[in-house]
């Protein structure tokens, strides 16, 4: 599998696990030390992964036959660092949401999430 491949694949395994509330999918996906930050309600929102799950898990789980939507608008590999633009959408919200990836043990993982909430 390509490194392009890759980071796509944990770009789904991120997008399922929001959309299914999935803890474990969320915890492959992401570095541990991840920060997801955007504007949410008027203010800065400035999670860690522990508060990010914990808010996704709030919203629940989309119903089973749910499709995801995940559109890849760019994705860009450069060594052992990747950038993602993907739009998806949560309990009901589309996001622009911009990904930094890390390699590192031979992993892809997303260490940072900026993501816009569209109006």
């Amino acid at each position: 599998m390509s490194d392009q491949q890759a980071v796509q694949s944990v770009v789904h395994l991120y997008v399922d696990g929001m959309t299914f509330a999935h803890e474990g999918a969320l915890r492959k996906a992401f570095h541990p030390k991840a920060c997801i930050v955007g504007n949410y309600d008027g203010a800065v929102e400035w999670l860690s992964l522990d508060e990010f799950i914990t808010a996704v898990a709030g919203e629940g789980p989309a119903p089973a036959d749910t499709q995801p939507l995940i559109q890849i608008e760019a994705l860009d590999v450069t060594g052992d660092v990747a950038t993602v633009k993907v739009v998806d959408e949560f309990a009901g919200m589309r996001f622009s949401d911009h990904l930094s990836l890390l390699k590192t043990d031979g992993r892809w993982m997303i260490v940072n999430k900026l993501y816009y909430l569209h109006p």
